[in-house]
């Protein structure tokens, strides 16, 4: 009987009703979870309890509903017997949790009207949740983007990491001066992890190797220290669900935290003394390297991470599939970056000396499980150790290095290399510094697969850092280009510009990122536009009011926001900036009759605590803002602020206010760069250089619609080979000397004439980083991007259609090209609402 008109609308009336009716019992039913969890869990009730405490009931209701499906994942990897992936990183940037997994849960409306019905602010609790800050910048995020994106994409995958008790510092400025403090992320406990004190390593250092009498490689190594790695487990749930993997975290703690004998003798501190040194390992994300002791620190927990994590996979392999010799067919691990390099020599010693395989298979199957991902161009920055200090922490692994050199270089000799140059430049050990070893050469040799994080770099890479490595194995480098999730720097970090989307385009992008080229229709459109920019404004006076608040800076929501937030670093080029912000003030002093576009120079961003220059640049910053704030003169034309302790969080709400995002690195030095993808999300035009993944992001959304300026990879190279000496270039560039002139002389120092003097002695003299070779051209960019900015309309056609076209940049995308081609593991699609 067909179904009449009538019939059709009172049926969906009727669903509606039962859709409705189940959303309010989900809501009482979250509502009375929230309680029970404050009464159990906090010992309050509604009329004494705190914001905290609040957000930890909360917290722990959503965990509640994340666990099941964490359970169910694990269950189903483990009987259809998935290959996992194992991400080995000592950096996970991930931030804070609540709002993330309310998102991916889609469990943000439901939760919000619950706790509005008890008087709580879900915003207020998003606010006091600590950010997880266990990485320095774009490596540590990128992990954490990629834990998400294999959840989303039911990839059965553990990351592996180092639980710190104190993430990276707490950035304080003190007169313009960078001062660090302890992040104690975890004062007031992590709701969202499980311990797991029955999952536990011991992990060894230093002693002596005994040989075995059986002639064979393995040896038997005899360890002086013992630490105890502990786990800790924190679920990543994907996006709607999908799937639920798990984030390990690594504590670490003595075997006996007190030796009872001495302190009954009375040396109280004595007796703590293998407590403090074994916890040390866990204490804090990048101890100071600038001190013997903190290089074996750094090394320490290196190794600690990296072994425990391969003890913990290789158990749960041969509970599930009973076989060491199944280890590459049923497990994948990616390196990010060198630090956990030295797992490959750990891999061997495990497989050679404790599941007594021969050296060659052990070999194969340490290959065919790796793949390492690098993450820079510098060679400073590819790690390597003394010699002398690996002999004395990791004796065994030592001896392990040395028989891969000297096996991969009779290989080489063998097939007839007997070039000395080459050998010595593809050795592990590298012979020109004092000995050391190359952890970035370890990482490529014990590694199927080796990959560049944006087509220019692993371009690069080939004819660079691994030149030699990659004419003796051409087909192990692959690029992957870096992604970001969209579900944290678009729906969660932007909710008003992802309701205007989704109302305009409908759902579909938020399963499918690509489906956001639909804006593209709409990009010139007169109604869409002004809705786009309203939510802008919106999102320019909330950051301008955070600057308000927190720096007593006034800034005009109206004026363009132009944003550098990122590592303060000299190749990054912060520098750069400064410098032709000095020459934009300069100019409205000059012409006070001129029209100026208002603009608010908005930079944040963490120097490491032993870079002095980079320190002296944050200083800088302060110093030229200082000046330019109040100068009356200027006229409110151009502000400039520095907001401190930048973290995942901070960035949450300064990249959607973004108008002009600063991706200005020297070309060839920037692997990929993040921010530029998730500032062209939020629709922000970029200015920068063709460095990294700006190379592809001009590729997608268009010449017209970004600002490349400056010298390319290949011309920064030429320039370096004739010289870096910059008077010249100064003499040609009245702008440029007259900046430099007021910089040295203390125009901007008057406490300190001199403090900027030798910064602009190295710039004439040694200028690395081409500051001032790229200087008129940014000064050129700039001035196009005023030009465009008054032209509004033709702004933020500009500024959608790059929201519109970068969705190719999502690291689902990402993964899914690991998972095939380096992994070789399926991956779902993401299901449709």
């Amino acid at each position: 009987m067909t179904e009449t008109k009538s019939q059709a609308e009172l049926r969906v009336h009727a669903a509606e009703g039962d859709e409705r009716e189940n959303a309010q019992e989900r809501i009482v039913e979250l509502r009375e979870q929230i309680l029970a969890h404050l009464i159990s869990k906090t010992g309050r009730d509604r009329s004494s309890a705190s914001t905290r405490d609040w957000f930890l009931a909360t917290a722990l209701t959503v965990r509640d509903r994340i666990v099941e499906r964490w359970i169910d994942s694990k269950q189903e990897s483990f009987d259809q017997g998935q290959r996992r992936v194992y991400y080995l990183s000592l950096e996970f940037l991930i931030g804070r949790l609540l709002m993330d997994s309310l998102n991916n849960l889609g469990l943000t409306a439901s939760v919000r009207e619950a706790l509005s019905g008890l008087d709580v602010d879900l915003e207020e609790l998003r606010e006091i949740e600590p950010d997880a800050a266990l990485g320095n910048g774009g490596l540590g995020r990128l992990a954490a983007c990629f834990m998400e994106s294999m959840a989303t994409l039911s990839v059965a995958a553990y990351g592996y990491g180092i639980r710190y008790d104190h993430g990276l510092f707490r950035q304080a400025i003190k007169d313009g001066w960078q001062h660090e403090y302890p992040e104690d992320w975890l004062a007031f406990g992590n709701p969202w992890e499980f311990p797991r004190p029955e999952i536990e390593y011991e992990i060894g250092f230093g002693g002596s190797v005994e040989a075995k009498a059986d002639g064979r490689a393995a040896q038997i190594w005899k360890p002086n220290e013992i630490v105890e790695a502990v786990a800790y487990d924190t679920p990543v749930a994907g996006w709607r669900g999908a799937s639920v993997n798990t984030l390990r975290l690594w504590r670490s703690r003595a075997p006996d935290p007190l030796r009872l004998d001495v302190f009954n003798a009375g040396d109280y501190v004595a007796a703590q003394a293998d407590q403090v040194r074994a916890e040390s390992i866990s204490k804090v994300l990048y101890p100071s390297d600038s001190t013997p002791a903190g290089l074996e620190l750094r090394l320490r927990q290196e190794y600690f991470f990296a072994a425990a994590s391969l003890k913990d996979l290789i158990r749960r392999h041969l509970a599930q599939h009973g076989d060491i010799t199944t280890l590459a067919e049923k497990n994948a691990i990616q390196l990010n970056d060198t630090h956990p390099a030295i797992a490959i020599a750990e891999m061997m010693r495990l497989l050679v000396d404790v599941y007594a395989l021969e050296w060659d298979e052990a070999w194969r199957i340490t290959q065919q499980t790796f793949s390492y991902t690098n993450h820079t161009l510098l060679p400073e920055a590819l790690e390597s150790w003394a010699v002398p200090l690996m002999e004395r922490l990791l004796p065994r692994h030592m001896q392990i290095i040395y028989l891969i050199n000297a096996l991969h270089l009779d290989r080489l000799r063998s097939a007839g290399h007997h070039d000395w140059g080459l050998l010595s430049s593809v050795s592990l050990i590298d012979e020109h510094s004092g000995r050391r070893v190359r952890m970035g050469t370890l990482a490529f040799l014990g590694s199927h697969k080796v990959n560049g994080v944006s087509q220019l770099h692993t371009d690069l890479m080939k004819e660079t850092v691994f030149r030699d490595l990659h004419s003796l194995y051409p087909d192990r480098i692959v690029n992957k280009t870096n992604g970001i999730t969209f579900r944290r720097w678009l729906f969660e970090a932007n909710p008003g510009l992802t309701r205007l989307i989704s109302e305009t385009i409908g759902p579909a992008f938020l399963d499918d990122p690509e489906a956001l080229r639909k804006l593209e229709a709409v990009a010139a459109d007169k109604e869409f536009q002004a809705r786009a920019m309203s939510v802008k404004q919106k999102n320019k006076e909330a950051l301008a009011k955070i600057i308000t608040d927190r720096l007593l800076i006034k800034v005009d929501p109206d004026a363009l926001f132009d944003v550098h937030v990122k590592r303060i670093h000299e190749y990054k080029r912060q520098l750069l900036n400064v410098l032709e912000t000095i020459a934009c003030y300069n100019d409205i002093r000059a012409h006070p009759t001129k029209d100026f576009v208002p603009r608010v120079k908005i930079f944040a961003g963490k120097a490491a605590a032993s870079y002095h220059q980079a320190k002296l640049i944050i200083k800088m910053i302060h110093d030229v803002g200082r000046v330019i704030n109040n100068d009356p003169s200027v006229r409110g034309l151009l502000k400039v602020v520095f907001l401190p302790n930048f973290c995942v969080s901070l960035a949450e709400r300064i990249i959607p206010a973004s108008d002009l995002s600063e991706q200005i690195s020297t070309a060839g030095m920037e692997a990929s760069g993040t921010g530029n993808m998730k500032f062209a999300l939020n629709g922000a035009l970029t200015i920068g250089t063709l460095d990294g993944a700006n190379v592809e992001l001009r590729e997608r959304v268009g010449d017209e619609n970004i600002f490349i300026f400056g010298l390319t990879a290949e011309e920064v190279q030429n320039h370096r080979a004739q010289g870096i000496d910059a008077r010249a270039t100064i003499a040609g560039s009245p702008v440029l000397k007259d900046v430099l002139d007021s910089l040295a002389s203390g125009v901007f120092s008057h406490d300190d004439r001199d403090r900027y003097k030798q910064l602009v002695d190295i710039l004439t003299y040694h200028d690395h980083f081409m500051v001032t070779a790229d200087f008129d051209a940014y000064c050129e960019a700039q001035r196009l991007a005023d030009i465009r900015w008054r032209d509004r309309k033709s702004w933020w056609r500009s500024s959608i259609l790059n929201t519109a076209r970068v969705g190719w940049f999502s690291s689902d995308r990402t993964i899914a090209e690991y998972a095939e081609d380096i992994w070789r593991v399926p991956v779902r699609t993401v299901s449709k609402s």
